[in-house]
């Protein structure tokens, strides 16, 4: 996908490569970095993905070692960066935390020890093995050192606030800069709370004094620049289950063991200096302290639901001078307590002993990432008690009180009030657009320098009601109030990670305001993110999702109209929620969409406990659906805007330009005219920009091998509990643009793949990165309209490709094996599939697969076991000219376009090739014409005036 902008960033430069001609010597050139600097300001996905593919491209453009420094401030995600890609490439990570002496100032500059640093990295260029020291923070000294051996570390990587200075740049072949992040949440938070009073420049020296003289004029050497817009995430939670412990000495048996950890902190809370004495303890910002190192976190983020407290993964590491420059700008320390904790690890589970000094009490705290896990093994360990949802800070100031102010709070020149107040505009669409600047105060601020205040979200509106007026609405638990009392929509549309928290903390309100149950909708196009969406709240408040796919009719399916709203069973939908709102058992049925008809029906009862059910699906927020729902949630974007993005490109490509829209009406026609006009009525509008493509998150692991394996040895690897299988029969389509410069080869970058399954359409997303043994391919995949693959042929796709095949799958929740037979292979290829690397290669070892593994695609293999000499020129083989006609003639007559209308997949003789190959051309040979002119005419403009300007002063 980036392969241009990959190739810009090896035109120029090198340490040891590129500076050398191929006739000069083999000496290495040390004095200049292997890249040169370009201005490439990507998203975090994009900055992981350039960086994967700019490492492997140059470990084979180049002999020795790859040296790459990700630098940048504390909490901009330099180090997870660091970690995301080192699981993908297996490479060696460096901290400079580790080369710090034995001062208490984790960020002065003083205190790296860059010679050391400097030794490690020139020792394990030269191919020497090295020992880098191990620094311990509580210690506040080395405790050692750790080897590395030259021969392991192809690839190391320096990760640290200082990685891209001075004295390391001679020493990296890449460099980048990663900024944004908690670190720019940080400043816009105090910005916020302190108002315009002071300029962007002094909060940045105040809470962060180094950056601009040490940090910051070493990020403008990066060549990848990396904007991370990372906020606290509920997407990755935190679980935990507190309780007092009556008897520490009982829990014994857990934490006397060897591998029992021991932690003291010192927790302090900050007041803003504008808050007063009534304001939300979540407007605090958090800061704790273990050994010399500070972490802060913004606010007491956290939702309450049942006996569970959810927290965000929201701490990052600062200095002390940020803690320092806090209290400078007239924040206040109001809390502050020791807490000393002893945990053991159970599996994925975390058991702790925490004690409040504060409060001179002991508590058990359980925690993990998965809520079901964590009650579980709460059951299991026969924990008994009363569970504690309060914070330790609220159980400090319900004894102590909030202590006072010692001076009036500054008057704040933002109203909050006025924020979440904001009035509603009537209803518009909602679309995920390009980052764009809009203000001319954007522009003046540095790529290094956020947020400006068109950026700034640092407080999130509230949740309320349409009309406050209870009193002609019966009682709060009556139908007629239920009836009576709509939630107000928010006044904005939102990113993911704002969206679920927005939406947690709707049904928390629906709950604490109306009575059980409280029923959701989540609506919006295929492949926007609706059904993970609603599995994330799901798994936060503990509740059941049902499928509106499983109201399909069968007689509607078995016509190919998955798409139409007239395949659900609306009669039985309404029934069932007609049920749940009287407290009823109902029966939700079972859909296989294999067979094309319901299996059974699942019996369904929402208990009071609970209370919360959510419908999803793409009609989900329609009239006839909505007006039973107590909260409606839109969802736009995610894969569904991928393609429309990779259409667009494509289209590029070759010459042609279109905008969004266009392609929108023709590849999703029934998105604008049935789906779009109910999103707008929605309570929570959410942009989805996850990116399929780019995103390290939805990574999936695969090794692919054709070696024949026994059945029994399959189930001897996989869970035997936990075992299921099944078989598909697929078809992949190949659909590229005429036009793309292909050489009478198909490349699958190249081509949107497309793929039928018992009767159904769904887009791959397949753009993998290979390394080693394995593909690390994206796990997303979503459904499409027949009338969506219509719409592609109808703007000049051509199917260039086909494989046929079916597939035998096992799986058992962690491993899946799946054994392809291709129809023109001659043996069976086995894929091992998994989101842990570690995992998915000791099922291969386990299989005997070692040694036998390829990376090529499907597509890679079937073609090339086809006589080229009978390949046209725009790649088509004569073996499945006749079949793709076929197969696209009768999607033509399925989605409803006549073949006239579409772009025919027949045999494209040489000459026609050749003449869209030079139509092609003279386009962009026009368009530089165009550009030339403009510019001549700017020019000439300018030469005249000023010969006319010499002439008059003459």
């Amino acid at each position: 996908m980036d392969d241009e902008v990959v190739q810009r960033v090896f035109q120029e430069g090198g340490r040891d490569y590129f500076q050398q001609q191929p006739s000069t010597s083999t000496s290495t050139s040390s004095s200049s970095s292997i890249l040169q600097s370009l201005p490439l300001h990507v998203s975090f996905d994009h900055g992981y993905y350039l960086l994967v593919k700019s490492i492997q491209e140059l470990r084979e453009k180049k002999e020795g070692l790859v040296t790459v420094g990700i630098g940048g401030p504390s909490g901009s995600g330099k180090t997870s960066l660091a970690e995301k890609v080192a699981s993908v490439i297996g490479c060696t990570v460096i901290p400079m935390e580790n080369y710090r002496g034995g001062t208490d100032e984790g960020t002065d500059l003083d205190s790296i020890d860059f010679d050391a640093l400097i030794r490690n990295l020139e020792d394990l260029t030269e191919g020497k093995d090295t020992k880098i020291p191990v620094f311990d923070f509580h210690q506040k000294k080395r405790v050692g050192s750790k080897a590395i051996k030259s021969a392991m570390s192809g690839v190391v990587i320096v990760d640290g606030t200082y990685a891209l200075h001075a004295k390391l740049r001679s020493l990296l072949d890449i460099r980048v800069a990663v900024v944004g992040g908690v670190h720019f949440s940080l400043l816009s938070k105090v910005r916020y709370d302190i108002g315009d009073s002071c300029s962007l420049d002094y909060l940045i020296d105040s809470i962060f004094p180094l950056f601009r003289k040490h940090i910051e004029p070493d990020l403008h050497h990066a060549q990848i620049r990396i904007h991370n817009s990372f906020v606290s995430s509920f997407r990755e939670a935190i679980y935990k289950l507190k309780c007092r412990s009556e008897s520490p000495d009982g829990q014994s048996t857990f934490f006397l063991k060897d591998e029992a950890q021991t932690d003291n902190f010192i927790e302090m809370y900050l007041r803003p200096p504008s808050a007063n004495e009534e304001a939300r303890i979540n407007d605090w910002i958090k800061v704790r302290q273990s050994g010399i190192r500070y972490y802060l976190s913004l606010g007491d983020q956290r939702i309450v639901d049942k006996n569970f407290i959810i927290r965000p993964k929201a701490e990052f590491e600062v200095g002390r001078m940020t803690l320092g420059g806090l209290l400078a700008l007239g924040y206040n320390v109001v809390v502050s307590y020791k807490r000393a904790s002893t945990s053991v690890n159970i599996g994925s589970l975390s058991l702790s002993l925490e004690t409040i000094d504060t409060l001179g009490e002991t508590f058990l705290v359980l925690r993990g990432t998965d809520r079901k896990t964590v009650g579980a093994e709460a059951l299991r360990m026969g924990i008994t008690g009363q569970w504690l949802t309060k914070s330790y800070l609220e159980m400090i100031l319900e004894r102590k009180g909030v202590p006072r102010l010692n001076t009036p709070p500054l008057v704040s020149a933002t109203s909050v009030s006025h924020n979440q107040e904001k009035d509603i505009a009537a209803p518009k669409p909602i679309r995920t657009t390009p980052n764009l600047v809009y203000q001319l105060e954007d522009l003046a601020q540095p790529w290094t320098r956020s947020p400006t205040k068109s950026k700034m979200e640092p407080v999130l509106p509230t949740w309320h009601f349409a009309s406050s007026d209870r009193s002609h609405g019966g009682s709060v638990g009556s139908s007629a109030f239920r009836d009576t009392m709509k939630l107000a929509p928010m006044p904005d549309s939102y990113d993911l990670d704002r969206g679920l928290l927005l939406a947690v903390q709707g049904i928390q309100f629906l709950l604490e305001n109306k009575s059980v149950p409280v029923i959701v909708g989540i609506g919006g196009p295929s492949g926007s993110g609706k059904t993970s969406l609603a599995h994330k709240m799901a798994n936060i408040v503990g509740c059941e999702v049902v499928s509106l796919e499983s109201y399909f009719r069968p007689e509607q399916v078995k016509d190919f109209k998955y798409d139409d709203f007239n395949s659900l069973d609306l009669p039985l939908l309404s029934k069932n929620i007609g049920d749940i709102k009287h407290g009823r058992k109902t029966k939700i049925p079972v859909f296989n969409l294999e067979t094309g008809s319901r299996s059974c029906f699942k019996e369904l009862e929402i208990s009071e406990d609970c209370g919360v059910i959510i419908f999803e699906g793409v009609y989900a927020l329609h009239p006839e659906i909505r007006k039973s729902l107590d909260l409606w949630i839109a969802v736009v974007g995610g894969v569904h805007s991928h393609l429309i993005s990779r259409v667009q490109r494509d289209k590029s490509r070759v010459g042609c330009f279109m905008s969004q829209n266009e392609i929108m009406m023709t590849v999703f026609p029934i998105f604008q005219q049935h789906i779009e006009p109910h999103l707008v009525h929605a309570h929570l509008k959410i942009r989805n920009d996850f990116d399929p493509v780019l995103s390290p998150e939805s990574s999936l692991f695969v090794l692919k091998s054709n070696k024949q394996v026994a059945y029994q040895d399959i189930l001897n690897i996989l869970d035997s509990v936990k075992f299921c299988s099944s078989v598909q029969n697929f078809i992949d389509i190949y659909l590229r643009l005429p036009g793309t410069p292909a050489n009478g080869h198909i490349a699958e970058s190249d081509c949107v793949r497309v793929r039928i399954c018992e009767g159904r359409f769904a887009l791959l997303i397949r753009e993998p990165i290979r390394e080693g043994n394995f593909i690390i391919q994206p796990k997303v995949d979503f459904d499409i309209s027949i009338s969506t693959v219509s719409g592609l042929l109808n703007l000049g796709y051509q199917a260039v490709a086909y494989i046929e095949a079916s597939a035998l799958i096992y799986q058992d929740g962690k491993i899946l094996i799946e054994v392809d037979h291709l129809q023109d292979a001659p043996s069976p290829y086995l894929q091992i599939k998994g989101v842990n690397k570690e995992a998915v290669a000791a099922a291969g070892s386990a299989l005997k697969l070692d040694g036998s593994y390829t990376t090529k695609s499907y597509l890679q293999i079937i073609l090339e076991r086809l006589p080229l000499v009978e390949r046209s020129y725009s790649g088509i083989h004569t073996h499945q000219a006749a079949r793709l006609q076929e197969l696209v003639e009768s999607i033509q007559s399925q989605g409803g376009s006549t073949p006239s209308e579409s772009s025919q997949s027949r045999e494209v003789s040489p000459m026609d090739g050749i003449i869209e190959d030079m139509q092609c051309r003279i386009r962009r040979l026009e368009r530089w014409h165009t550009i030339n002119t403009v510019l001549w005419t700017f020019l000439m403009s300018a030469l005249i005036g000023y010969s006319l300007y010499q002439r008059k002063r003459q």
